[in-house]
């Protein structure tokens, strides 16, 4: 009698994974509906307010390569229910706030738990089959933009129609179930490493994150050459150099940066940054340009929930696309899925200048920017893991995530500075209102299409096609390392001796 095929077992799993990260990406579009509310809200100034926004990003950056290091160690399942935890109790905290201090914190908690989608894409690599882990690791990669185009509309009908409270309690809820499923269902990974943890490495990578990313969300309201800001960044520059030297001389580092200094991780990584910096605009316009007065002669006057729902559609783009950039990936290698990536992005923005006067053209120039997003994301993963050991695959997709959020947090201060210079009055009864003008919002989509070509140019400079099915699953030949290449001598001596 033949034994029961796998393929179920596997299909639930890449499910179960993959509504992980949805859920852990919603956490980012969740809050978007109130933020117009938030000072109201919470009994506070719009500068305190957005502190609700920059907990999540600080959190999220710090969390992400931390937690990923964490699970290499002790296990990448343990670890991924550690984050939805945070999840659930962040939600929660949120749920009960009336006041800035605790919804912060609540934020920060909902933050914490990004790591969920590299913890995820590396259990993937360790429990799947190989059949299975090209398309399987595009959508969990992918479930980053999914969850915060799908949440988006959500999130608003909550707002619109119950207490704000409400979509914090969903999300708890939410969040208690996928545990439950992952606790059940998801199979613990086999994979792990020895050593210790570098506390130092993580207090030191925290620092630096948090000095260089807090003036970039926070050098609009502080001013871009105060003290404060230019001070963050300098410590910024001091401490990650510190880290840096620190790391290079750990025998148990956090991060390995040899192996992040390889050419194909580190050039993917740059790629990612760039990426990143095109995406934002895809995220932030759109629904401005639906919500904005029709008065202004260039607004879709849509609500906050129509906005939303012609905006849906993009999150099932990105479900759709990302498979067949696992397809592109296998037949032609991920360079070539993340290059044709860049240009769809690309494409997207430049169609933008002559679809934004309608709904429909918003849908559509939207969809396509989804679809380049979808391609871009789906093959950075597997050209990160097909450079380096399985040991550092939770690590090393958690730095890659870092560098999205690094990407996104640059793009939100660009455009922000871009669109509050960029104004245009329009009269009201309660007096005039000062809002973007049309011509902040093409410079907008001038500067996406700019970082696409230019994250194009950087794609460029990968090395040449990779075995993404054979490098992601780890199935090397002996004697040649992670990425396919013969091994140092003295690497070679030492898995013999180790062995």
């Amino acid at each position: 009698m033949s034994s029961p095929s796998p393929a179920p077992r596997a299909g639930i799993v890449v499910g179960v994974l993959s509504g992980a990260g949805i859920t852990a990406s919603l956490m980012q579009a969740l809050i978007v509906p109130l933020i117009p509310e938030l000072p109201l809200l919470l009994d506070t100034s719009a500068a305190n307010a957005s502190w609700a926004i920059t907990a999540t990003l600080l959190a999220a950056a710090v969390a992400t390569p931390v937690v990923g290091r964490l699970g290499d160690l002790y296990g990448k399942r343990r670890m991924l229910l550690v984050s939805i935890g945070l999840l659930v109790v962040g939600s929660v905290v949120s749920a009960l706030s009336d006041t800035l201090a605790p919804m912060v914190a609540g934020r920060a908690l909902q933050g914490a738990s990004m790591g969920i989608i590299p913890l995820g894409i590396s259990v993937m690599r360790d429990v799947l089959p190989a059949e299975r882990l090209g398309s399987s690791i595009a959508l969990m990669s992918a479930s980053l933009g999914i969850g915060g185009a799908l949440g988006l509309p959500a999130a608003a009908a909550v707002a619109q129609h119950a207490d704000w409270h409400a979509l914090f309690w969903g999300s708890a809820a939410l969040g208690a179930l996928v545990a439950v499923l992952v606790a059940v269902l998801v199979p613990e990974s086999p994979s792990r490493v020895g050593g210790r943890f570098d506390v130092v490495g993580a207090l030191g990578l925290s620092a630096g994150l948090v000095a260089l990313l807090l003036p970039v969300s926070k050098g609009g309201d502080w001013g871009w050459g105060s003290a404060t800001t230019l001070g963050l960044f300098a410590a910024a520059g001091v401490l990650l150099l510190a880290w840096g030297a620190w790391e290079l001389r750990s025998s148990a580092p956090l991060v390995d940066l040899r192996a992040t200094a390889r050419r194909q991780v580190l050039v993917t990584n740059l790629a990612t940054v760039m990426v990143g910096l095109a995406m934002y605009g895809g995220m932030l316009v759109p629904v401005q340009l639906l919500q904005l007065p029709e008065a202004t002669g260039f607004g879709l006057g849509e609500t906050m929930v129509t906005a939303g729902l012609w905006l849906a559609p993009t999150g099932l783009v990105m479900m759709v696309v990302s498979p067949l950039s696992a397809r592109i990936s296998a037949a032609r290698g991920p360079k070539v899925s993340l290059l044709a990536g860049t240009l769809v992005l690309a494409v997207g923005y430049l169609t933008a200048f002559g679809l934004a006067g309608s709904s429909l053209g918003v849908l559509v120039f939207s969809s396509v920017i989804s679809a380049g997003v979808a391609l871009a994301y789906a093959a950075m993963p597997a050209l990160i893991m097909g450079a380096v050991p399985p040991s550092e695959t939770a690590v090393a997709n958690g730095l890659n995530t870092l560098m999205r959020s690094i990407g996104t947090s640059t793009s939100s201060a660009v455009i922000g500075m871009v669109l509050a210079h960029l104004t245009t009055e329009l009269a009201t009864p309660a007096g005039p209102v000062t809002l973007p003008s049309e011509a902040g919002f093409r410079a907008t989509f001038a500067i996406g299409a700019g970082a696409s070509l230019l994250a194009a140019l950087v794609v460029l400079a990968i090395p040449g096609r990779a075995r993404p099915a054979d490098a992601a699953a780890g199935k090397n030949e002996p004697g040649k390392n992670e990425a396919g290449n013969k091994e140092a001598p003295r690497a070679r001596r030492r898995r013999i001796m180790s062995a």
